[in-house]
């Protein structure tokens, strides 16, 4: 079990994150002890973990509520779950190979400025 604190260390997002994602049904439902305070189990920290891959990969809030109900609704989804998260795949590639170009572009322009800055020091020798 841990605490929201715990959490948020652990993940990096903020406790307002993880209340929205909890407001908005991304997770299963959260414990709460005593105190009233929320308690995550290992559950809550995979599907915590695995939005957080979601997210970072730009995948819409829409989109993931839209995988979340399909889980709920069980094992005849499966196919429309690996179908989603496919062409979430899909997407995610082509951002991937954009970088990797523009990577290419900015590493061909540090290159000129080495070059130049070569030449420059060359030249005041």
């Amino acid at each position: 079990m841990y605490t929201m604190k715990q959490v948020t260390q652990e993940t990096g997002l903020s406790a307002p994150t993880l209340r929205y994602y909890e407001k908005e049904h991304l997770l299963p439902p959260i414990g709460r002890d005593s105190n009233g305070l929320r308690i995550y189990d290992d559950l809550s920290l995979k599907s915590i973990y695995f939005i957080k891959a979601l997210r970072a990969t730009d995948m819409p809030i829409k989109e993931i509520k839209e995988y979340v109900k399909l889980h709920e609704r069980g094992e005849e989804t499966l196919q429309l779950r690996k179908s989603l998260l496919e062409n979430h795949q899909a997407k995610v590639e082509e951002d991937l190979k954009a970088q990797a170009l523009y990577l290419k572009k900015i590493k061909e322009k540090i290159k000129l400025y080495d070059e130049y800055v070569k030449n420059l020091e060359v030249r005041s020798e």
